[in-house]
């Protein structure tokens, strides 16, 4: 196929052509692959200034779309791409391959780096999903920075950089750029933008941006980075959001109150302990969607008010797709055997097949879980409504979720999002801190977005 791309497209690869270090934060359907391929190929053909590639995507990524995307265009058909993902013996015989692209999956840089035996002789890397490296503890932090300064030029790509807010950056930064702009250590970074919030005498569990963070952030990073928003690009269906609430009955009520207040709950067949905040967060978004894991093994049922409401909305679709996101193993089981009740055809998107016949039309009702279908999927063939069961606290996988069905190829004028949220619970709570983070996100997103009048003699 004949690559044409767009103005911001054009920008964009020669924003990588002209950068050492860039960060590009690309929204979803943008086509930040090949724009990263198209760059890749005029800086080993044509100014020869790069001869080794290594791509560091999410697995799926890695295995299927950037194969596919090099495949696609007629431009780079030249180029030559070794997978190393699989077996130990599969990426090892890819590594040792005569290649220009070499791709491996973001887990097993540590092995590539530290266990391999192989040289690392890349002289440009590129992190597909940046946002994989925002934690400057994680082993992959830690062993990419070990072979980092060998690397002439890094790119990284995301379209949720802050995806758990400004803090996120730090480590980001580091791997482009050496903490040049954002500081080489965490502990500075965060005394000079940020101070203390929530906190239990000298422990500190969370900290808050003061008030000239933001700015000053986005005024140091803003040279090496360009970000750009699918709707001021490429038409995108209208978004529309709605909450479906559900009410807990005063029972209900009473047992999900006392499970917040005392941390514990006991039950006919077991008992429950939430020993702290990330557990207790766990046990009541639970709760409220009907359902919780007890200590000694098995699942305990209180409620079916998210699955009488799941009901209402395949009811009201009158046969129109749904995809449904779903949290926990045990909601996933309880909309199954709901879905066999009412007799509606759904699946589990998960398999290649499964995502053929939701892009088909063959399913009524796809049911994903956010951490399988974060990135690499298309799903906008297939339907327009996506329904969340359970949320998520992450505002990454939130985003990337909605995203596979509301991204360019779209053939509906409207995306539905609909939240069935249970009434003065902790799915509140989830959902006010993922548009509070959006928000952040879209400051972020304005703060350094990419003028296309921008002086092209960098």
């Amino acid at each position: 196929m004949k690559y044409k791309p767009h103005e911001y497209q054009k920008y964009a690869i020669q924003f990588i052509e002209t950068k050492p270090i860039s960060a590009i934060f690309l929204d979803m359907g943008l086509g930040k692959t090949s724009i990263t391929l198209s760059a890749i190929f005029n800086l080993l053909f044509d100014y020869f200034l790069v001869h080794k590639v290594l791509v560091i995507a999410p697995l799926r990524v890695g295995r299927d779309t950037w194969p596919t995307e090099l495949s696609k265009w007629d431009h780079l058909s030249d180029l030559k791409c070794a997978v190393a993902i699989g077996s130990v013996e599969d990426r090892t015989k890819a590594l040792k391959s005569k290649a220009d692209i070499y791709i491996i999956n973001r887990e097993n840089v540590t092995w590539l780096v530290e266990e391999s035996g192989i040289e690392f002789n890349f002289d440009m890397v590129v992190i597909d999903e940046l946002s994989s490296f925002k934690n400057g503890k994680a082993k992959r932090f830690k062993s990419l920075m070990k072979v980092r300064p060998r690397v002439n030029r890094v790119v990284g790509l995301t379209g949720t950089p802050a995806s758990n807010g400004l803090m996120d950056l730090w480590a980001e930064f580091r791997v482009l750029d050496f903490g040049k702009r954002l500081g080489r250590f965490i502990t500075a970074y965060r005394q000079s933008y940020f101070t203390p919030d929530k906190r239990n005498g000298n422990v500190v569990f969370s900290y808050k941006p003061l008030p000239f963070a933001e700015g000053e952030i986005y005024k140091r990073i803003e040279d090496i980075t360009i970000s750009m928003k699918a709707k001021d690009f490429i038409p995108m269906p209208e978004l529309v959001t709605s909450e479906f609430k559900v009410y807990l009955s005063r029972d209900e009520r009473d047992t999900y109150n006392r499970l917040s207040s005392e941390l514990v709950l006991s039950l006919p067949e077991g008992e429950v302990t939430a020993v702290n905040a990330a557990v207790l967060s766990s046990k009541l978004s639970q709760l409220a969607n009907g359902a919780i894991y007890k200590d000694a093994g098995g699942v305990e049922c209180f409620h079916d008010r998210k699955l009488d409401a799941l009901e209402d909305i395949i009811e009201a679709a009158n046969g129109k797709p749904l995809l449904v996101a779903y949290w926990f193993q045990h909601d996933l089981t309880r909309i199954v055997e709901r879905m066999k009740r009412i007799k509606v055809n759904y699946s589990v998107i998960k398999s290649q097949e499964s995502i053929r016949k939701w892009n088909k039309g063959e399913i009524q009702v796809g049911l994903i879980h956010p951490a399988s279908a974060g990135h690499g999927l298309n799903l906008q063939d297939g339907g327009s409504t996506l329904v969340w069961f359970g949320l998520t606290w992450s505002l990454e996988l939130y985003l990337q979720t909605i995203a596979r069905i509301w991204r360019q190829g779209q053939s509906s004028s409207t995306v539905v999002i609909q939240h069935i949220v249970t009434d003065n619970t902790i799915d509140e709570n989830i959902l006010k801190s993922l548009l509070k983070k959006e928000k952040t996100q879209e400051a972020l997103i304005r703060a350094v977005k990419a003028n296309l009048t921008y002086d092209r003699s960098i």
